[in-house]
């Protein structure tokens, strides 16, 4: 049997209602090479893994308790049999019939190691949602490529270039399976795809965004989910990077403002239909966000990053 060119790699826990959007926009994809499906599933109570296998995926079970972000995708990949791995989350879905074409083409380039493609809100998101994740960096129009070759190395950068410079997301990305194999995602509770750009980078190789592979990726947080999501982050960038998203009280309370200003004009400029819906919700969650920023950057409230699901991708 010939070896597919790309392996998919796709950790689950009860994602029925997910993948059935996800697996029948893979399959149709139009990839020369074709693909194979690699899943591991945290003991799901639904029919997650009926569904996989009906898609003919390889499906291998492990106890929910022993998730972990980077350690589960490398049990996943460790027998694949792709040359390219394509890492996804299960409530990612590609928008269009060439996503998989379009992402591996990054590797023409012999020194990338590793690309990421554009993450969108699905059309039938909430505006806020849909704001939140239109000014993310991962929804940018235009391509990305980043190496060191003209910087002395990463930890010459600020902590905030730094942390820019690092963004990998596997909510939806491609790694070669020969580099994978040499540098796997270290097994850490939170940020193992930011961890494994670290090094790949500093190893000589390169990093590319793809804005014309696009997938459809969004969550719509609660005031309590948005807290947490915000605080996680923020606790990483501290640990990791010793950036402090939100360092001052003063600093909290301008960007709260600064992100109910920005709903509100989104909300005019988009002409939303839920416009009251949101405006009434803005502040909440807001309020929330910037709360969570805040504590994560101060080490305040919360255990550890992230808890064991792989929910909060």
């Amino acid at each position: 049997m010939t070896d597919p060119l790309v392996s998919i790699v796709l950790p689950t826990w009860n994602g029925a209602e997910d993948l059935r959007r996800l697996l029948p926009r893979l399959a149709s994809q139009d990839l020369p090479g074709g693909f194979e499906i690699r899943a591991v599933d945290s003991s799901s109570t639904d029919e997650t893994r009926d569904l996989l296998r009906a898609a003919g995926a390889h499906v291998e079970t492990i106890p929910k308790s022993e998730f972990r972000h980077g350690r589960t995708r490398n049990l996943a990949a460790a027998s694949a049999r792709g040359r390219l791995l394509v890492f996804l989350s299960q409530d990612a879905e590609p928008a269009d019939d060439d996503f998989l074409r379009l992402l591996t083409g990054a590797f023409d380039d012999e020194r990338v190691a590793g690309a990421t493609s554009r993450v969108l809100p699905r059309p039938e998101d909430d505006s806020l949602t849909r704001r939140t994740v239109l000014e993310l960096p991962e929804a940018a129009e235009e391509p990305v490529l980043r190496d060191l070759d003209a910087v002395a190395g990463l930890w010459e950068l600020s902590p905030e270039q730094r942390a820019a410079y690092l963004r990998f997301n596997n909510v939806s990305s491609a790694i070669r399976a020969d580099v994978f194999e040499r540098i796997p995602f270290p097994d850490v509770a939170f940020g193992e795809d930011f961890a494994w750009a670290a090094r790949v980078l500093t190893a000589g190789w390169r990093l590319r965004y793809v804005p014309a592979a696009r997938v459809y990726h969004a969550h719509r947080y609660g005031p309590r989910k948005a807290f947490e999501r915000y605080r996680v982050d923020a606790a990483f960038h501290r640990q990791v990077h010793g950036y402090r998203l939100r360092p001052t009280l003063r600093s909290a309370v301008r960007g709260y403002l600064y992100e109910v200003r920005q709903d509100l004009r989104f909300l005019r400029r988009t002409r939303a239909r839920d416009w009251l819906g949101s405006s009434l919700r803005s502040p909440v969650l807001r309020a929330a966000q910037l709360a969570g920023q805040y504590c994560g950057s101060h080490g305040l409230v919360g255990g550890p990053p992230l808890e064991a699901t792989g929910r909060m991708r």
